[in-house]
């Protein structure tokens, strides 16, 4: 009976829901949403399978999906059908060696960081005012500046990557983590740092995309039409 299979938990990150591994077709935005939260409630109605967010994400998420200009409906079943629970960081620990590996990570990041703006302040020392005047009426200054802002257009680009790509770097992504470590619950996202990190945390994830499949599944394996 469904009512007597163990509860089941998903923490959910923001890209889950924006992502567009998650639409079928010519779906909008809109449209997956409203199709995602469908199977969420069928879930937890019909297999005790529950779906968390912490406050930080669910911020977050209500921004970016207002800025998309989602009706307030899905607001409202987003409330209904996904807890908001934030993460207890007093009473959640974390592995010495977590802890560690990510110290020696960022220490790795910060020195690539300076070699990408090493790389461009020499870019910078070889222009060549003269060259970028060649058959210019003006002074040349707009050209110049022009050609100094794509480069740092581009060491900001690298230096992003450098430091941010594929690691921790916002408190939306901790708190999805420790809330993830306190439930002993999977993580649903389609960030490649926080499943890089959902690993060192030994906790299972979902990829964002593959998470309504996921639901219809056991919900077809179950014999309960999902409609």
């Amino acid at each position: 009976m469904p009512g007597a299979l163990p509860r089941q938990r998903f923490v959910l990150d923001t890209s889950l829901f924006i992502t567009e591994e998650i639409r079928e077709d010519d779906e909008s935005l809109e449209e997956a949403v409203h199709r995602l939260l469908d199977l969420i409630a069928t879930a937890r109605l019909e297999l005790n399978i529950s779906c968390y967010v912490p406050p930080s994400i669910h911020d977050e998420l209500g921004t970016m999906l207002r800025e998309r200009s989602v009706d307030e409906d899905v607001f409202s079943r987003l409330d209904t059908w996904v807890v908001r629970k934030s993460p207890d960081r007093y009473g959640v620990t974390i592995p010495a060696n977590v802890v560690n590996n990510f110290i020696d990570e960022m220490s790795d990041r910060v020195d690539r960081g300076l070699r990408v703006s090493e790389k461009a302040i020499r870019e910078v020392e070889q222009l060549d005012p003269d060259e970028l005047t060649a058959g210019s009426d003006t002074d040349g200054r707009d050209e110049y500046m022009t050609e100094a802002d794509r480069i740092l257009s581009d060491m900001r680009d690298k230096y992003r990557r450098a430091l941010r790509q594929g690691v921790l770097d916002s408190r939306e992504d901790f708190d999805l983590l420790i809330l993830a470590r306190e439930l002993d619950a999977g993580v649903v996202t389609e960030d490649r740092g926080i499943i890089s990190w959902a690993d060192e945390f030994g906790l299972r994830y979902v990829r964002g995309g593959q998470f309504p499949t996921l639901l219809e599944e056991y919900l077809r394996a179950t014999g309960i039409e999902d409609e």
